[in-house]
């Protein structure tokens, strides 16, 4: 934790690159990843303070909307979407999540009650065989499902039929640094 507070410290000694923020933000991308510590969005895709709206849920899970039951994910992609009109949505899923991972091996996850609901809303079960570490394959169909669920937001919605609104699907290797985005022509992940 040392590090961390060593660096928060020094954080603030450079007012004159953050004064512009007070202004406001106008990201231009909504990124929607997983909670793992080792996907950092602003390193992967080089943004700088205000050029990423993130939301991240442990799996990249985007909940199924409902009005009559609002939730923060379903919030934050409203909000990025109607309010900071965001022109793309990126879905990040990565190599060796342990959510999907969980989901693919069917993992007994009594012992967190909190966990298991909250990736019961990742339906359907990823694809993918159990036995692989990185569960790329089930990540990569999982990533698809999300967006698919994402579409159905009616903020999205409406965007994506007047065509104010891209959406893209990226599978992260975390052990290589590589993203590979997918390719609806050829229905695969492939190189950036």
């Amino acid at each position: 934790m040392q590090p961390l507070i060593d660096n928060a410290r020094t954080f603030g000694q450079r007012p004159e690159e953050f004064a512009a923020l007070a202004a406001g933000q106008w990201p231009q991308v909504l990124f929607i990843t997983c909670s793992d510590s080792r996907v950092v969005p602003a390193l992967i895709t080089g943004a700088r303070p205000g050029e990423l709206f993130e939301l991240r849920t442990a799996g990249n899970i985007v909940p199924p909307y409902a009005s009559t039951l609002p939730t923060g994910e379903a919030a934050t992609i409203e909000y990025a979407v109607q309010v900071l009109g965001v022109s793309d949505v990126v879905v990040c899923g990565h190599s060796h999540c342990g959510a999907v991972g969980a989901l693919v091996r069917g993992d007994d996850l009594d012992a967190v009650p909190a966990v298991r609901d909250w990736l019961t809303g990742a339906t359907p079960r990823p694809a993918g065989p159990a036995e692989d570490p990185c569960v790329a394959e089930a990540v990569q169909s999982h990533v698809l499902a999300q967006l698919l669920r994402l579409r159905s937001y009616p903020c999205v919605e409406r965007k994506l039929a007047d065509g104010r609104l891209n959406l893209h699907a990226w599978y992260y290797e975390v052990h290589t640094g590589a993203v590979l985005a997918h390719r609806p022509r050829s229905d695969s992940f492939t190189a950036l």
